[in-house]
């Protein structure tokens, strides 16, 4: 993409679709709209700058949609040799990274929860019975994830 280039109405609006998908899981929009392009940008890796002609926002936003975004694995850093630039992508096994990481903080959660219910082991059942339901929640989660990722595994590799 040129940086004078501007995204087409057709991909401005995928992009924004993606960006209100996400905010609704809790994520700034912008990141959300880093996402949705990085999913169909061409090329794939794009550059900060590429990045911030592309959403028409500043390099401090990309910035920090950046550090948002790479620690769950679902967006990486790349270099290439002999360019100074850095670039962005989705990693190619960045939606199961970013599952894998969801799935180890249902592990961390489900012990918090229980931890709540040892806290209320004497109160009444009523009491409890909000945490009784996420710990329940978080128990089948945690049992039956792990099989769900498997499963997922095996069919990429097949593939």
């Amino acid at each position: 993409m040129d940086l004078s280039d501007k995204l087409t109405a057709a991909e401005s609006a995928y992009v924004d679709e993606v960006a209100e998908f996400f905010v609704g899981e809790g994520l700034p929009l912008i990141a959300g709209r880093v996402i949705g392009w990085l999913l169909i940008s061409d090329p794939a890796e794009q550059t900060p700058a590429q990045l911030t002609a592309a959403l028409q926002v500043s390099r401090s936003s990309i910035s920090s949609a950046m550090r948002l975004l790479t620690p769950s694995g679902l967006v990486e850093r790349t270099r290439r040799r002999g360019d100074r630039n850095e670039y962005f992508r989705i990693a190619p096994d960045g939606w199961s990274r970013m599952l894998m990481r969801r799935y180890a903080q249902t592990t961390a959660f489900r012990e918090v929860t229980e931890r709540g219910l040892d806290l209320l082991a004497t109160s009444g059942a009523e009491r409890r019975e909000r945490l009784e339901q996420v710990t329940d929640l978080y128990r089948f989660l945690e049992t039956e994830l792990p099989a769900l990722l498997e499963r997922w595994r095996t069919r990429q590799e097949s593939s």
